[in-house]
């Protein structure tokens, strides 16, 4: 048996059997590293993420995050469907986030396009009343599946209880409870249905007893708070070299909000606040997105008050070139166009029936050129890179999505702390492996 210095230590070199030597040259080390793979299947990693982890008792010393396993080509499907199909693949990415991934994406083609101040005013409350709905959701989603892995399953059932409230929404105005494809290039699919003013308030007047509950059970519960507290930290400094974004950046105390630094979709014309934290912990962030639900609410009472004043109002821009598919109308059985809309459709004339086929198979040209859009989705800045050649279908999109910024906080938050922890800091993240292997 040989030893040798390396740079990770003593290195050992067993030949034969001289099992006993061995044994007797490592009763000097004092230290036992095991490196434990958790997952990439396991009920506490927020998704299909390999997490290597080395432990010395357990402490770990080192953390690394495995990904691609949820790798489904969606950046490169775009480059093959028409401007306004890509709407259906960027929905599929963030599957917590929906309505944001086709936000970014559709802001992006419209800067292209230009015709930003065109989209109707109507058309940006449905975007920003559906965005708040769906902040909502995946605010449930971070806060249930967070306590569930704390063993508070309690926590974990109440809130997936208020997110199927939230589908039901999603369900009745746009069609899905997910996977929607409603935020179109020029406006959205169709106007809201009737009734959704009135669904819309109940919703919010039930949350607001709801919320309350999760403040009593969570914000003071001493268990709860020896979990989260002082766990995961990362103060500003580290936040901003990594690029990180969201409740993490916020639970700092740094209000940046792209809501309100770099408003988007009528964003600077609603009274809201940006939520804040100063203990840099996974506990600030559980009170930010707490908070940010109650914010959200507000700001839904807000666009409600003008859908109503918007009553009749168009939904997509008036430029039949652009506006696929136009005033869309759900036929009886729920499947496809009514036979009015496709009468309509083919009544008017050859030309504009010709020209309705191109646009539905072929698309619309975009000019060349290059975009990038952002905004505030529920895990931070969700930006959309998006290329033009002058085509029917992008040259290339890239999207920013912030699950996999955040996600190089894993090693920081968690190394020097014990393994329980690790799963306290991966859920304050709260990423989803969609958006992060796209």
């Amino acid at each position: 048996m040989t030893t040798t210095e390396a740079d990770e230590g003593r290195t050992f070199t067993v030949t034969g059997q001289d099992w006993d030597e061995l044994t007797d040259a490592l009763k000097d080390v004092k230290d036992e590293r095991i490196v434990v793979n958790m997952g990439p299947q396991h009920p506490s990693t927020h998704g299909v993420l390999r997490l290597i982890l080395e432990l010395e008792g357990e402490t770990v010393t080192e953390a690394r995050a495995g990904i691609g396993y949820l790798h489904t080509g969606i950046e490169k499907n775009l480059e093959f469907r028409s401007w306004t199909q890509g709407t259906t693949f960027v929905t599929r990415m963030d599957y917590l986030s929906p309505i944001f991934n086709e936000t970014a994406y559709v802001l992006g083609v419209e800067k292209l396009l230009g015709i930003g101040a065109e989209v109707p005013e109507k058309a940006d409350v449905i975007r920003v009343l559906l965005m708040e709905l769906n902040r909502i959701s995946s605010h449930l989603v971070a806060i249930a599946t967070g306590g569930m892995e704390l063993g508070a399953l309690t926590v974990m059932t109440i809130g997936f209880r208020e997110r199927e409230l939230c589908l039901d929404l999603f369900e009745f105005i746009t069609g899905l409870r997910m996977n929607h494809a409603y935020i179109r290039p020029g406006g959205v699919a169709q106007d809201v249905p009737e009734g959704t003013v009135e669904r819309v308030t109940e919703f919010i007047e039930l949350m607001k007893t709801r919320l309350t509950e999760y403040a009593a059970l969570c914000n003071a519960n001493p268990i709860f708070k020896g979990r989260l507290e002082q766990v995961g930290y990362l103060d500003l400094e580290g936040c901003l070299a990594l690029g990180l974004t969201g409740p993490i950046l916020r639970s700092t105390g740094y209000p940046w909000d792209l809501r309100k630094t770099q408003p988007y979709c009528g964003y600077e014309d609603y009274d809201f606040e940006v939520i804040t934290w100063d203990t840099s912990d996974s506990y600030g962030r559980f009170r930010i997105r707490l908070a940010e639900m109650w914010e959200s609410l507000r700001i839904m009472e807000q666009a409600l008050k003008r859908l109503e004043d918007l009553d009749g109002a168009p939904v997509m821009v008036a430029d039949k070139k652009i506006a696929w598919p136009s005033q869309l109308s759900v036929g009886p059985d729920g499947q496809g166009n009514s036979l009015d809309h496709i009468r309509h459709i083919m009544g008017e004339s050859m030309e504009a029936l010709i020209h309705h086929f191109k646009l539905v198979t072929e698309g619309f040209r975009v000019p060349a050129g290059q975009a990038y859009a952002a905004i505030e989705s529920p895990r931070g800045e969700l930006g959309a890179h998006v290329v033009s050649d002058g085509g029917t279908k992008p040259f290339r999109v890239h999207f920013r999505d912030p699950s996999f910024t955040n996600l190089q906080a894993t090693s920081v938050m968690s190394e020097g702390g014990m393994v329980a922890d690790v799963i306290v800091a991966i859920a304050s993240i709260d990423p989803v492996m969609g958006g992060v292997d796209r």
